[in-house]
């Protein structure tokens, strides 16, 4: 049993300690000189959002606003949600301050947390750091096949192996409702064979069903028509653009005919990017698609738009499976011994001298010992260790060891910084 004299992380929530944040380091490196690249610039919005933007952005039907959000009422009465992911709030932000009138399209990315009230498990928190792309005010399929191109790159560049696209269209307002007739009148006689979860599912958004992990579910989706076979002239032309895109870039893909994605937003192209590991079981690091409407419906203008997001716990999680390093440390050449406490005092202006030039020095200065000093500077593998005590310090001279050699000289305080720098090179 937990001791209840000791504080300890909600439920759900982590932290990201020393050791990790070389693996968020990496990631955040690696995604904004990918969007650097391709002209993307970086948006934050806040972390709490009006429950209503969710709620008519998301879908009232949906897992993430039915069952997920955090939400929570103000003094004032109103009613707030921490953001269980980033588009709507982008979505929000782009009409609240007029970014329709910036030349189009106009590209965002970003990087940050989520919150959802989920079940806890591997790889799944509550609190969970996402990155995405955003790009509105394009109709063309180009564009599809531009996002999918970005994180595919960006988890080549992270070195994951295995790498599969799955892809599929959701039809648009013409199309749709005569597949979701079709689908209904297909699970109708076969609701008492379906889980309880899509039960509920089939009444309140029935597209839904086709995302369903239940085994039982399984044979029932499998046989159930496909939205591919009854997609109007334009959605099947976009498709088509866009699998074409997609082959002349040679990205792998699949076509998954019950990809749905969870969230009301998306229209025609949807697709999710995994990273398959040995026995044949695939981890999810993406998803996304064109979501056409969502501008309009969040009360703007008439704006095409599309976008995806990837969750960085189970990327770091996936890099770590595989062996991938993080972002590499600094490497410490200079080490800054001292002893005494005017050799403290002329250490610590010392040390700013060389963070003015740029070099990058360790130091223990809460140690008095010489040896154990040097062997901090041995472990670091500092090529220099330079060597402050009371007599150094009131003569205005450092003692410059080189560690390899064991050879030491004597230089003014005043000249160091710039001899270290010379003989660094």
């Amino acid at each position: 049993m937990a001791n209840k004299n000791k504080f300890q992380s909600v439920t759900g929530m982590h932290d990201i300690l020393p050791e990790d944040q070389k693996y968020y380091r990496k990631i955040y490196d690696v995604v904004s000189n990918i969007a650097e690249f391709y002209g993307f610039g970086k948006i934050d919005t806040p972390i709490v959002e009006e429950t209503e933007l969710f709620a008519k952005g998301i879908g009232l039907a949906t897992d993430v606003v039915k069952k997920e959000m955090y939400n929570l009422k103000t003094k004032g009465d109103d009613s707030l949600s921490l953001r269980p992911e980033w588009t709507a709030g982008i979505v929000r932000s782009y009409i609240e301050n007029g970014m329709h009138s910036l030349p189009q399209p106009l590209k965002l990315w970003y990087f940050g947390p989520c919150y959802r009230y989920e079940r806890p498990q591997a790889g799944r928190y509550r609190q969970f750091w996402q990155f995405g792309f955003e790009i509105f005010g394009e109709s063309s399929s180009v564009i599809d096949a531009q996002i999918i191109q970005i994180f595919y790159n960006i988890f080549k560049e992270l070195k994951l192996k295995d790498l599969i696209i799955e892809i599929n269209s959701v039809g648009d307002s013409n199309c749709r409702p005569y597949y979701k007739k079709l689908l209904s009148s297909y699970l109708k006689s076969r609701e008492s064979s379906i889980c309880p979860d899509c039960k509920r599912r089939f009444k309140e958004n029935v597209l839904r069903v086709l995302d369903c992990k239940e085994e039982k579910c399984q044979p029932i989706k499998t046989e159930a028509p496909q939205i591919l076979d009854h997609l109007c002239d334009e959605c099947h032309s976009h498709f088509k653009e866009v699998l074409e895109f997609l082959d002349e870039i040679e990205l792998p893909y699949t076509l998954n005919p019950y990809l749905v994605r969870g969230l009301d937003y998306y229209t025609k192209t949807v697709f999710e990017l995994f990273s398959e590991s040995e026995g044949g079981c695939k981890n999810a690091l993406a998803g996304g698609g064109r979501y056409d409407k969502l501008v309009k419906l969040l009360r703007g203008r008439d704006t095409p738009a599309c976008g995806a997001a990837a969750g960085t716990e189970r990327i770091v999680s996936l890099m770590k499976a595989q062996d991938i390093e993080g972002a590499k440390e600094p490497e410490t050449q200079i080490f800054l011994a001292q002893l005494g406490s005017m050799a403290k005092r002329k250490g610590l202006w010392l040390l700013e001298e060389f963070r003015k030039s740029k070099v990058r020095v360790a130091e223990s200065f809460g140690k008095n010992s010489l040896k154990a000093q040097l062997n901090r500077a041995d472990k670091l593998g500092a090529k220099y260790t330079l060597i402050l005590g009371q007599k150094e310090a009131l003569d205005g001279v450092v003692i410059v060891r080189n560690m390899k050699t064991g050879k030491q000289d004597v230089v003014k305080i005043d000249e160091v910084v710039a001899i270290v720098k010379k003989r660094l090179k």
